[in-house]
């Protein structure tokens, strides 16, 4: 509101001391000690925080690449996809600025654009199996409209048989789901 710049503090986890004669380092939020320096600085951003500023030493190169290729205005997710997903869905999931719904729920974030985009297209069931908080879920053309949908699962569901498992975001980095807002726009990005 008035213009002020905010900076927050994150841990390297490949430090050797600081700045204390330990090396845990001096986090802002306790919640982010022992999480990759990344995704510490990932809840940072999307909170607002200006600066993120590194409270031991040393961090490794990688710690520091991954901070740089973050980008501050839009939360990235890191996601592992499911094995042989067809080319259409792999493009939906990684090639796609997705956006909550302003309609929210409470077990879903849905990103509705690439229902759009594919309408026509003939989603196959290919991996309907139960759905697990952090899921990436398409729905198959069995679900009419709503084809081609892209959705993360917020809690555990049991799956109908018309819904195709397609990814699962990074174990650390499902917490960023309960946070993300009406309308917030994210991308998400593949992890080996």
């Amino acid at each position: 509101k008035y213009g002020l710049v905010t900076s927050a503090f994150v841990n390297s986890q490949n430090a050797t001391f600081g700045p204390w004669p330990v090396d845990e380092g001096l986090c802002t939020l306790e919640e982010h000690r022992y999480l990759p320096i990344d995704v510490a600085a990932k809840d940072l951003f999307k909170e607002g925080i200006d600066t993120v500023i590194i409270s031991n030493c040393y961090a490794s190169e990688e710690e520091l690449k991954k901070l740089g290729d973050l980008k501050k205005t839009m939360l990235d997710i890191s996601v592992n996809l499911a094995e042989n997903i067809p080319e259409v869905e792999k493009n939906i999931v990684l090639n796609f600025v997705h956006f909550n719904r302003g309609d929210v729920n409470e077990n879903l974030i849905r990103s509705t654009q690439s229902r759009v985009k594919y309408k026509g297209h003939y989603f196959e069931v290919f991996n309907p199996v139960d759905i697990k908080r952090g899921d990436i879920i398409i729905e198959s053309s069995l679900y009419g409209h709503y084809a081609g949908e892209l959705q993360i699962a917020k809690t555990d569901m049991k799956n109908t048989g018309k819904t195709n498992v397609v990814g699962r975001v990074k174990d650390d980095e499902i917490y960023l789901l309960d946070d993300i807002k009406p309308w917030e726009k994210f991308i998400l990005k593949e992890v080996k």
